[in-house]
């Protein structure tokens, strides 16, 4: 390959691309970006001791040069949409990584190396072929955001609560039976996505996320639903589309911060009127249940511009 000339005023860490691969020494390089190149090699350089970041992004990828496992100082891993079938075991030595994502992969398991990952905020696993979660996880104990949607998962680990700084978790797309008893111990979780799976029923610690905001459990095959639900005083969305609800509890009308209350495709005949009285309510969906009526008590609702879908 011939060399690139660059411009003085240029660091190699703003390379990226045909640009960065065209360089013939990568001494120099703290960021390696080489998205979308449709790549089933790398080639035989290597970055700089202290690379912060390395991103391969949707290429062809099914494995990475073993340098990248000695870099201590990486903070950003960027794997995703390549061809990997196995991580291997070095992963654990990466102790300042803060983002890991190895999503849409073909990975069947994860090597169980991840307590040595004590930094790690976001971690992206979508779109494989898992089965379960390896139990090293559990001392992630700084990890905000949790993907672990569209993988082969029925059930998920009791050690889920140990993750006590999770914000932000998606399940979706995975043929769940249940959630854990120890859900209820994320105080810390603001959003929660379990659609399209097959749940049918919630465990009642689900009210011990207080500071719950979205809930979208869309696309299960619900029955019913603990009257601990109506404990999350700051939930503002609630999706229950696609379930086979026959009634609701009346805990839901504690929910005073609810602003979407989405109910389509279930066997409802009722609501509770509690429902009627929620002050920030402004969309109501009610439709495709067996609810031909609305009580009296919703006139008020529909009045101050509340959206009813009947």
């Amino acid at each position: 390959m011939s060399a690139v000339t660059l411009p003085t005023h240029q660091h190699l860490s703003d390379l990226r691309g045909a640009a960065l691969l065209n360089l013939p020494d990568w001494s120099g390089v703290r960021r390696v970006n080489l998205d979308g190149l449709g790549l089933g090699a790398l080639p035989e350089r290597e970055a700089a001791p202290d690379l912060i970041a390395f991103s391969v992004y949707d290429n062809a990828l099914t494995g990475v040069p073993g340098w990248v496992w000695t870099r201590r100082e990486l903070r950003t891993l960027n794997l995703s949409a390549n061809r990997f079938t196995a991580l291997p075991e070095p992963l654990g030595n990466l102790r300042e990584l803060r983002m890991l994502d190895l999503g849409r992969n073909e990975l069947n398991a994860l090597p169980d190396v991840f307590g040595g990952l004590r930094q790690l905020a976001f971690l992206y696993l979508s779109h494989n072929r898992l089965t379960e979660l390896p139990e090293s996880m559990r001392g992630l104990g700084l990890l905000t955001y949790l993907n672990v949607t569209d993988n082969a998962l029925t059930r998920l680990p009791d050690w889920l609560g140990d993750l006590r700084d999770l914000t932000e978790l998606r399940l979706y797309g995975n043929p769940l039976e249940a959630l854990p008893d120890s859900l209820g111990a994320l105080g810390s979780l603001r959003e929660l996505h379990v659609m399209n799976a097959r749940l049918t029923a919630l465990p009642a610690s689900l009210g011990g996320c207080g500071a719950l905001e979205v809930l979208d459990l869309q696309g299960n095959a619900l029955t019913e639903l603990p009257d601990s639900l109506g404990q999350l005083p700051r939930l503002t969305a609630l999706n229950l589309r696609f379930n086979a609800l026959t009634h609701l509890p009346d805990t839901l009308g504690d929910l005073h911060a609810l602003h979407t209350l989405d109910l389509r495709a279930n066997e409802l005949t009722s609501l509770p009127e509690g429902l009627a009285h929620l002050p920030g309510l402004r969309k109501l969906d009610l439709r495709w249940n067996r609810i031909e009526q609305l009580p009296d008590a919703f006139d008020t609702l529909i009045e101050r511009g509340c959206q009813v879908y009947l």
